[in-house]
This record gives structure tokens, sequence and C-alpha cells, in this order.
């Protein structure tokens, strides 16, 4: 497709609106961003999808990190889009031949794709780094001064020196968007990797020095459990579309009738959609109740030593390694024999957690006593400055207590999901330096800083070169998603350290106005793409054949077209094409699936289908560690030992040799360790005493959707706030408060509620950054309060881990 296929008229779209008597409301409402669009040729010049009155059905899919991807009906009159609605499913009798129901979010992709904040046209900054302020330009001249930015920064740095930022925009796309994005870095001699994410980091890093890469068991598995007891463990709003787990823990919990038991800081909505039982727990404190849990155990004589001892290294002195001090094997250090001396008894606990002693010993007969106990986490306690022990002690409560290995069990991790293979655009990347996902501010800010010694960095001993090019692709992380927003405006505001900085995106976001060069990209429903279930969906899995519904809105291009230009002028077209376009591609990627699966119907034959071919995994099938506990000697696991390891002699060794910031601690045992700026850190609290926590919301996934009014308006976004804490400061319910530490400020309206512990507050994550004249968040991004140091282990980000203060406003202060 050529450049102006791509493009719209101002004046054709408002034609074709008014052709549609119920579609005519809706462009008095679009008229400002489509003012701006250039004069093209005449429309019946463009490849026009449906040009015809009558509607026409195209299927699309909302592509964001939910995890899910469901799949999305467009109705279609005239080239715009007049509904979103659902698939149509085979029998919702059926789990796994149910219809994908897209939430609130996917139906609002028609609010979205015509969005006042769409990127229309290429842009180049005027203003300062983070003003926002651009000029337009034309797709000749932005991929001009792209090549030439990227063969100055190869000449002069080279390949280490580009760095692809992480993100989660359109995460489901899998010809265009950022799998061409890394294949054509890739082709030009590669960029700086980075590893882990925002979401898992701490729980994927440490897992391996536990189970080594067991799998997890699918949440179907409940369908056979009496018992579930869950970690800040929100599926209901983390993974709540019809494509995601929630729909399979619902079922799973109506063939077993299990009870449920969800220890929070906060009643979240899976608290009220699942019925559950909440047991409110200080935030932190998750491996102080495991500690208390066991040490109940001991006290009744429950704990299956012997069993332990065949399939774990570490849980008493006799399975440890001969390179362990005395007593420091788990049972010792639950006992008080190590070197804090302290017995982790149900009543020490009950101080750091918030939970009666007499709750802490009943959870643990119910789950001792459970013929079949699930015991999982979500991502939330893991997402802190201790992080890896938070995660680790959830993980091992399940082999303490012999509930793993089983039908209806778990490992203590979130659970696991099958997807659907799809071949894609990847290439390898010539360049095998990687940095922490969460470290990119310091590669630009301190570079030199950055050792292999202090795990700042894989691949080589030390960074040569700091972060000079910032590749962002559907990414809203530099403005919006990484911690102390303040602090990294400042380090992307000197362009002596970051040099350039593109932004390709399909929304004006708060990342955007720190671009360069900024690059409209297509929303899914103007887009063509092979695409599966992606990782939130469990046993139930499925790929859509997605195909574009409507013309490119203004100058928007697909990202591969763009890059196909951009590669021949980096001399590299037919290394990255191999003499394909997109389409071209998705029709080769698909006949590779059919030589796999012959009973596919052709490519031809799936035109307008939307979802091709679903399944059903057998759970059974993936139960977590079940062939190990089988047989321990025939399955080892590929941990040093092939056993659980309670103790880690590896992370032993990396405490002894690795080079830590102050403070920091790491254990080779699962051992309770107070967080920096958690609940036993007086010294701050005495100054900032409330702790501040961050949680999911429907209204937005991440930052994607929260700009548009109508989510705002379903799901109101505020910061939750127990009445004792706001009796104390004097606020009420709907006011507009002050959240404030010494990293920032911001504003937003409070909700008072006993859903929340006292002490504790919560904001939900994602809100688009924006400040005022005095430099105060007004947009209530969580991020301007959020620490920018690492979590010991991973490196990873610590955002739930934030002393603050709050006061009552009076009014809410204009933007600048």
């Amino acid at each position: 497709m050529s450049k102006s296929d791509n493009q719209i008229t101002r004046r054709d779209f408002l034609q074709k609106s008014l052709a549609i008597g119920g579609v005519a409301a809706l462009t008095n409402d679009l008229q400002l961003p489509f003012a701006y669009a250039a004069p093209e040729a005449d429309l019946a010049k463009t490849s026009v999808p449906n040009p015809t009155n009558q509607e026409k059905i195209f299927y699309s899919a909302c592509l964001v990190n939910c995890g899910s991807r469901c799949p999305l009906k467009v109705h279609v009159k005239n080239d715009i889009i007049t509904k979103i609605s659902a698939e149509d499913g085979i029998n919702d009798a059926v789990f796994g031949q149910h219809q994908i129901r897209p939430c609130l979010r996917g139906r609002a992709v028609r609010w979205r794709t015509y969005d006042p904040e769409r990127l229309k046209y290429p842009m180049l900054r005027i203003g300062k780094r983070g003003e926002g302020k651009f000029k337009r330009i034309s797709w000749n001249e932005a991929i001009d001064l792209l090549a030439k930015k990227l063969k100055y920064t190869i000449n002069r740095y080279g390949n280490e020196a580009i760095y692809y930022q992480y993100g989660t925009g359109t995460t489901g796309a899998n010809i265009s968007g950022r799998n061409a994005c890394k294949r054509f870095l890739s082709c030009i001699g590669g960029h700086l990797n980075y590893h882990g994410d925002y979401s898992s980091g701490q729980i994927t890093a440490i897992q391996p020095f536990i189970y080594g890469n067991a799998k997890e068991s699918l949440l179907d598995q409940i369908k056979h459990s009496d018992l579930v007891v869950m970690f800040g463990h929100n599926v209901a709003e983390t993974r709540m579309s019809g494509g995601g787990q929630v729909a399979e823990l619902y079922t799973a919990l109506a063939q077993s009738k299990a009870r449920i038991i969800i220890i929070d800081p906060r009643r979240s909505e899976s608290v009220v959609g699942y019925n559950a039982e909440w047991l409110p727990i200080i935030p932190g404190t998750d491996a102080a109740l495991i500690a208390a849990i066991i040490y109940a155990l001991l006290e009744e004589d429950r704990v299956d030593e012997a069993m332990l001892n065949q399939y774990c290294v570490g849980w008493n002195a006799d399975t440890l390694p001969d390179s362990a001090p005395p007593f420091s094997d788990y049972k010792s250090y639950i006992l008080g024999l190590g070197h804090d001396r302290t017995a982790k008894t149900p009543e020490w606990a009950a101080k750091k957690t918030g939970i009666p002693a007499k709750q802490i010993r009943q959870l643990a007969l119910d789950i001792v006593n459970a013929k079949a106990a699930w015991i999982s986490q979500g991502w939330g306690p893991q997402r802190w400055q201790n992080g890896e022990h938070t995660t680790r002690a959830i993980m091992i409560l399940p082999v303490i207590t012999g509930q793993f290995g089983k039908r209806g069990t778990n490992i203590g991790t979130w659970g696991g999901s099958v997807t659907y293979p799809v071949p894609g655009l990847n290439m390898v990347n010539p360049v095998k330096t990687s940095i922490p996902f969460f470290l990119w501010t310091k590669a630009i800010d301190e570079p030199l800083s950055m050792t292999a010694k202090n795990s700042y960095i894989k691949g080589k001993d030390k960074l040569d070169v700091g972060i000079k090019f910032i590749w962002s692709y559907a990414s809203n992380v530099i403005g919006n998603q990484h911690s102390d927003l303040n602090r990294t405006h400042q380090i992307l505001r000197d362009e002596s350290k970051c040099e350039f900085i593109l932004v390709w995106d399909t929304h004006m976001t708060a990342s955007a106005k720190y671009a360069d060069l900024l690059l409209p990209d297509v929303s899914s429903v103007e887009s063509n793409d092979l695409i599966n279930n992606s990782y939130a969906s469990g046993a139930y899995h499925y790929f859509i054949r997605l195909q574009r519904a409507i013309i490119p809105l203004w100058e928007n291009r697909p990202a591969y077209e763009v890059l196909t230009e951009l590669s021949e002028k980096m001399a590299v077209k037919d290394k990255f094409t191999e003499g394909r376009s997109q389409d071209d591609w998705i029709a080769y990627s698909y006949e590779k699936m059919r030589k796999l699966n012959p009973n596919l119907p052709t490519f031809a034959e799936t035109d307008g289908m939307g979802i091709v071919d679903r399944k059903l995994a057998d759970s059974d099938a993936q139960i977590g560690l079940k062939a190990f506990r089988d047989d321990p000697i025939k399955n080892p696991l590929n941990t040093p030992s092939g056993k659980i390891e309670i103790y880690s002699e590896a992370l032993a060794k990396i405490a002894n040799e690795w080079e830590f910031d102050d403070d920091d601690k790491l254990y080779p045992i699962p051992a309770y360790l107070p967080a920096i700026e958690g609940s036993e850190d007086l010294q701050t609290q005495a100054k900032y005493p409330l702790q501040l926590i961050g949680f999911h919301i429907k209204g937005h996934c991440h930052s994607s959707y929260s700009n548009l009014p109508q989510l705002r308006e379903a799901v109101a976004s505020s910061l939750w706030i127990n009445p004792m804490d706001a009796e104390k400061r004097q606020i009420k319910h709907g006011q507009l408060v002050e959240v404030y530490n010494d990293r920032g400020r911001l504003y937003i309206p409070a909700k008072v509620t006993p859903r929340i512990l006292p002490g504790i507050i919560a904001l939900p994550q994602g809100l688009w950054a924006k400040t005022n004249a005095a430099g105060i968040d007004i947009g209530g991004c969580i991020n301007r309060l959020t620490s920018l140091r690492p979590s010991v282990l991973a490196k990873s980000n610590p955002q739930h881990t934030n002393l603050v203060e709050i006061k009552p406003l009076a009014a809410m202060p204009s933007a600048s």
C-alpha cells in the first residue's frame, strides 16, 4: 500500500459520517482532531475496505498488555466504526467454546481510535525536551532524519548505544509493531538489550533459584481444589477480559466449590467477585506471615520432615550444603536458632503483618488439612524493595505444607497459561549486552558505574558507553510508567547524555512529550496481523486473523511499511523484508502453521473469520512439580541440586561476591526482611507515616486507555484511604487531596473506604502524568512518588514501596 492509500481527508470523513444517521453525532464530537488533516486525493483513488453505506463486519483485537487478546467484532459503515461487539463464540455452556467477551476497555477501541489525542502525522521537537512542543514534518523528512541519527549513533558510539525501550502498548502485535522494530534494529547491527519487566521482574529472577524452570499449574486445576489461598492475586481486575483467566477461575470454582481466601491490603474486586474471605495484611510482610504459618505447623507437629528432606535442600541441617554455616537452614530460622535469635511465632508475625496470631494458626491448619490447597500470588507482592524475599517465601509455602505436585495444587506462583504458537518476525540480536529493564535511566546518567560485579549489566564486564539513542515504540515508560518521574525528567532533559529519543505511538502520551522525533502509528483496527491469545488465558488458547477494518486515519502508517523504507536507506532492505510485504508475511506465517496443522482452513478461507482455531488444554497434563514429586530421581529439577532449594547455595555465593547498595541484603533462605520505606522504616515514617501502594483498575490497562473520558467516567480513579486515616487528616470522601514525599507531589480525589487497612493508602497505576506550573502532578500519576532504588537481586522496580503523607485541598489548581 502506498503512502496515499493510508490517508483520509477531513472532507471525506465528514461526508461519509454525515451519510450515516446513527453516526452523525460522532463527527460533532470529533471535529478537532480531523481539523489538521491535509487535503489528499479523492477517496475513489484509495483502497477502501468498505466503500458502501452497508454495514460490514471486520475482526480485530485489543492488543494492550492485560495479557489477553480479546477478538473484537468491528461494525463499519462508510469506513467509520459504528460499534464494537463480541465474537459469536460456539457454545457458552462449554468452557473453551465460550464467547470471548471483551471488557469495557476493548469495547472502547472505537473511542480510542477517534480520540482527539491520536497522533496524526510525523512531528519534530521544537521546544525543550519534555515540553511537548512540536512542528509537523513529512514522512520523507522523518525517515531521512531517523536514518541520519541511527548512522551517526552507530558510527560514533556503536550499536550498544541504541536502546530499545521496554513497552507494552501493543504487545499482541506479531508481524508489525515491536517485532518489526526489533527485526529492523537487528538488521543494522543490533541494540542494547534489557532483561526482566516492570510486571514481574523480581519473581522471574528468583524463581529459578528455587524450582529451576518448573512449569506452573493452570488455574483450571482449581476445579480439583477444596481450598484456594491467594496472596495479592487480583485476577478480577488484572485478567478481567473474556479472553483472560477470570473466566477460567470462575469455571473452576463453580466445579470445585472451593473455599477461597485472599490475602491483600485491599478488599479488591477479586475478594468481592469471588465471594472470598479477605485477610488484610500490612504490605511487604508476607514472608513474616509464611514464617509464622510454618512455626504454627511445627507447634502441631504437622511438618513432614522426611518428605521435605526427600524433595528439598535446606529445610533443616541434614540437607544443608557443606558450604552453609551452622543454623542457616530454614527450620533454624523459623525456630529462632539462626543469627537473629528470634522465633517466628504467630505472635511475632501478628505485630508485623496486622493479622491476629489466632488467625495465623487457623490458616496454617486450614492449608495443611486441605485435600488439595491451591496457593498462588499475584505480582503485586513481589513489586517491592525486598520483593525477591517476599515472593520466594510464598513459593515455598506449598512445599512445606505438602500441597504441591498433585491435582488441585500449584507452586505458589500466579498459575500458567498455554499460548497458541504463531510464527513472527523474530531475528537474533547481534548485540549480547543486556541491562535490567529498570536501570535504563542509570545507563543514561551513570553508565560507567554499571558493571557485572553489581549485576547492573550482563554479557560483558562493564558498560562502555551510555544510552545515546532511545527507540520507544508503543511505550509510555519514559514519562509515565517508570519511577521517580521528577528525577527521570532531569535525566532526560540533559541532551548531552541521551542525544536522541524516537517515540512511535498512537497517542500524545506523557512519554511522547519527550520525543525528539514523534511518529504516528496505526491502531489495531487500522492494521492486519496474525495474533495469538498471549499469556493470560490459562488452558484456553486460540489465534485470530486480524484484518484492517478502516483505512488508517490522517497520515498514520503501519510500522512495517515505514521500516521497509527506512531499511532501504540503511542498506538492509533485502535482509529486513526478505522480499515480503506485511501482508505477505502474514500469509507466509499462516502457511507455516498449516504445515504443522493441516486441518486449519486455507488462508483465503480465513477472510472475515476472526478466531481461526481455538483449543482447550488438559490442565492435568500441566501440574506444577508433578513429575518431580512422582519420582524425584528420574525427574530432577534443573537447580544445582536437582531439588527444590529452600536454601540456595547460588544465592549465598551471589551475596558474598556482588557489590550491593547500602542496606541491601540477600539471604540464601526466604527470610522476612523489612523493606526500605516499608512498615518498619520508623525514621522515614516520622515524616511520611503512610504506606503507599499501587493497584490495577478496570478503566485502563497500565496507562493504555487512561486518557479516554468515557472510561474515566465509568471507572473513577481515586486514592483509597481508610476512614481512620481520613478523619485524622480531616479528609472527606470525594475531596481533592495532595499526596507527597521528597520525590514529588500529586493531586487526586480521595475514596474513603474501610476496604483498605489503616496506615495504608492505594493509588491506581497508569494515570497519565501532567504537571502544573508548580510542578505538581495533577494527572495523579503514582510514579511521581515512587523510588528509583532497585531491588537487590533482579535490580527491579520497587513501585509498591513508598512512604508518603497526604493533606486535603479545597479546589483543584489549574494546569500550566
